[in-house]
């Protein structure tokens, strides 16, 4: 068993994020195998696309995580 060190902010964003039956371990094994399983995902659908599909995702992960960072801050 590890520890980390997160500031308080990061502490309150996280709990945001964590499910009521989840503990913040569950929680960060969720969001680091989502950020991989969206990778894989980019990488397979590069196959089929010109680009601009990856260029999509990409913009909607950035509005994701603005849209995120602004909840924190209400």
């Amino acid at each position: 068993m590890s520890t980390i060190r997160v500031t308080d902010e990061v502490k309150e964003r996280l709990r945001d994020l964590k499910q009521d039956d989840e503990s913040f371990n569950d929680l960060l094994d969720r969001l680091s195998r989502s950020e991989k399983d969206v990778e894989e995902m980019a990488g397979f659908l590069s196959e089929f696309d010109d680009g601009s599909l990856a260029d999509d995702m990409r913009e909607t992960h950035e509005e994701l995580n603005e849209s995120l960072d602004r909840r924190s801050d209400e």
